[in-house]
């Protein structure tokens, strides 16, 4: 269908997915109090971010925590519980959003950290809060072409410097109540690093099935949501909507295809409340099966979804359909079916 690709995979699984969190938390309470002058300026309540988003702390690297340290051991995780030796690993993916340089990819380092052979691919693979997901699909299409036998897709964000920045901007500023909201989103962010094992089917079954999935686009709304370490700007109401528009145009079309309606799990990109409760109700979810970490861990960006994916497993059970699914800015959307 014009504008849907549908991807289907035979031989792949999702061997084993991991995660490491940064042990410092910052409350929503926190925050505010930090932009008291600026809340009592535009005469805006009090509990803004629990109240709105639904985020009552998130995650902050500490002092003597970083970013590609985290995510190097997250990695050496999931090639631990994959029973996969770095020296077997033919590819790896970064799909962060984060990065201290344009140059060069923050996967050579992760690369080198986690000792990968040098027949290893490395790349970054960039696109917003969907890079993880497409870095699943983009492996397991390698895997199934016979190039590489086993991947490692990994993540890993700093939300620290662009909530700094938007602080001291909207603390020192003059800006009225839609200026203010246009950068609310980046007051939710969180941090986290988290990484998945990929590799062929027939050699692991015990694996996850990766059965395949759809992706949309919606780039004309490429300017509703722009960001870089200075600050993220976003047009939440037309967003929201963009997303919603694109998620059930997305399902509805891929319907004939896949039967997704009673999902045993439903792992979505971990935006807010207003978020979660409208894509619930547009594609008429059984909200029991669609579990939430942004009220404790924010929006981790790419890394949400498998940081979810590893809460849950501790209670999914073999058979379970598993659907991941999210927005990213641009706007595009990607879901992907695992037989659990």
């Amino acid at each position: 269908m014009a504008g849907n690709a549908t991807t289907r995979f035979d031989n792949v699984s999702l061997l084993s997915v991991a995660s490491v969190l940064p042990s410092r938390v910052t409350t929503s309470a926190d925050i505010e109090q930090r932009l008291e002058g600026a809340l009592a300026r535009l005469k805006l309540r009090p509990g803004l971010l629990q109240r709105v988003a639904g985020v009552v702390e998130r995650r902050n690297w500490a002092d003597g925590e970083a970013t590609d340290d985290a995510t190097i051991q997250a990695g050496a995780r999931a090639l631990a519980g994959a029973g996969v030796d770095p020296s077997e690993v033919g590819l790896l993916i970064n799909t962060s959003v984060t990065r201290k340089h344009l140059e060069p990819s923050v996967a050579v380092r992760l690369h080198h950290g986690l000792g990968l052979p040098t027949s290893a691919i490395n790349f970054d693979v960039a696109n917003a809060c969907l890079g993880f997901v497409n870095g699943m699909s983009l492996a397991a299409s390698m895997i199934e072409s016979g190039q590489i036998r086993y991947a490692i897709v990994v993540n890993g964000e700093d939300a620290d410097e662009i909530q700094v920045n938007t602080i001291n901007r909207l603390v020192n500023s003059d800006a009225d109540r839609d200026g203010f909201m246009s950068e609310f989103a980046s007051l939710t962010l969180g941090s986290g690093s988290a990484a998945a094992v990929l590799g062929r089917a027939d050699e692991h079954p015990e694996g996850h099935r990766i059965l395949g999935g759809v992706t949309r686009a919606a780039t004309q709304f490429h300017e509703l949501c722009v960001g870089s370490v200075d600050g993220m700007f976003t047009d939440a109401k037309a967003l929201l909507k963009g997303g919603l528009d694109l998620v059930v145009s997305a399902w509805k079309e891929a319907a004939p295809e896949w039967n997704w309606s009673k999902m045993d799990r439903y792992i979505t990109h971990q935006v807010s409340s207003v978020h979660t409760n409208a894509i619930v109700k547009a594609a008429k979810l059984d909200r029991s099966r669609v579990p939430t970490t942004f009220p404790t861990l924010g929006n981790v960006g790419p890394a949400s979804i498998p940081i979810t994916l590893v809460e849950e497993q501790k209670t999914l059970q073999r058979g379970d359909r598993v659907l991941l699914m999210g927005v990213g800015s641009g706007l595009n959307t990607a879901m992907m079916e695992l037989a659990w």
